[in-house]
């Protein structure tokens, strides 16, 4: 049977450069903190990672701080910014990633801060006049967090007008840029955004390694205790061979970007076409069927079968070897629907089925026109 696997916004394949390296990795043994050569030999590589990840993005090496992933990072950036920097109002939207909506909503129930939410228009897009509106209720210190790129609906924010907005009423700015970072570029000297967040397993790396970016005198100071490692911000023996994969994975990432990101975007033009074409009645959810207004990798297709059909649309799509999601997959295997669907589908469309298809460079036109036979085969059935 053929396998085809559309679910790249959820994990992606692990490069084998990246697989090459990290298997050299483990032959290297020492404790990065140690000061003998078997440590220094771990903490000199560990560093050149850090520097190879600032120079791509323009940024102090002493600015990325390793974590354990996209979940981690957010969290440590918005719990330390309430605890360390005096952050009394949050200012975010309801259909952030669950990293960052349940962090904020913990922290609004234990009263450690004001939670406020901007509004959004039809399509998921933050409503930037509603959100000026916001900064300006009161005189407490206030943090603003917004995704770059949505991981269900492929919105495409402009974080660079929300950062100067936002720095115009004294605002830290905080983007959860998981589905971007690998697959745009970067550069956080042009405009002064605060924090941001990566997974390595977003673009070909491996899972369980991360990073924070936190500007150079933030304030912050550790979350996790117990050690110096990462300035101090994160104590434990750091994970030497995830931390080598994500460097080369980002080496990867962007030396191949403008050729990769053409490539990738043809799939998802034609994904859209034939979709179009094949099967009436489909909507795409969000921005994500406008290419300049939504990120390359994803769309988010509404599709019109009956209540019954959709129980086991996954199911059908698995047993013909298609991957993709419904949701995110952070929340696929449970019953909830989608918190971000909920906010920008009306009633009707939320009784259909919503998938998400993610695309890589691993995929091809003939693993699109594979998958929309097989969902026209289900729609028409």
């Amino acid at each position: 049977m053929k396998q085809v696997y559309l679910d790249n916004a959820a994990t992606t394949q692990v490069h084998p450069n990246v697989i090459a390296k990290m298997q050299d990795a483990l032959a290297v043994y020492g404790n990065p903190s140690s000061t003998h050569s078997f440590g220094r030999t771990a903490k000199t590589a560990i560093e050149s990672a850090r520097k190879t990840i600032a120079k791509y993005m323009n940024a102090l090496p002493s600015e990325i701080i390793f974590t354990s992933g996209g979940t981690e990072a957010d969290n440590m950036i918005i719990r330390c910014a309430v605890r360390d920097l005096g952050v009394q109002t949050i200012i975010t939207s309801r259909i952030e990633h669950h990293a960052v909506l349940h962090t904020v909503e913990e922290l609004e129930q234990k009263g450690l801060i004001q939670l406020l939410y901007v509004d959004l228009d039809a399509f998921g897009n933050p409503d930037v006049a509603h959100l000026e509106t916001l900064l300006q209720t009161d005189d407490s210190k206030k943090l603003v967090s917004l995704m770059h790129v949505n991981n269900e609906i492929g919105n495409k924010i402009n974080l660079e007008e929300i950062t100067l907005l936002s720095k115009k009423y004294d605002a830290l700015v905080h983007s959860d840029t998981v589905q971007s970072l690998g697959h745009y570029n970067w550069d956080v000297k042009a405009f002064p955004i605060d924090f941001l967040a990566a997974a390595a397993h977003k673009f070909h790396g491996p899972k369980g390694v991360g990073f924070a970016f936190i500007r150079k005198n933030s304030g912050l100071s550790c979350m996790i205790s117990g050690g110096s490692q990462e300035r101090g911000l994160r104590a434990g023996t750091e994970s030497f061979h995830n931390i080598v994969g994500l460097e080369e994975a980002f080496i990867h990432a962007y030396e191949n970007l403008d050729e990769e990101k053409k490539y990738v975007e043809g799939l998802k033009s034609y994904f859209i076409e034939q979709v179009k074409k094949e099967i009436p009645g489909a909507k795409f959810n969000g921005h994500s069927g406008d290419l300049e207004k939504s990120t390359y990798t994803l769309v988010n297709v509404c599709l019109p079968i009956t209540e019954d059909k959709a129980m086991l649309l996954l199911f059908n799509l698995d047993m013909k070897g298609i991957a993709c999601s419904k949701g995110s997959a952070c929340q696929s295997g449970s019953d909830a629907g989608s918190h971000v669907l909920t906010q920008i589908l009306s009633t009707e469309d939320m009784k259909k089925p919503s998938v998400r298809f993610s695309f890589s460079t691993y995929n091809t036109k003939e693993d699109i026109d594979y998958t929309i036979a097989v969902l026209k085969d289900i729609v028409e059935a």
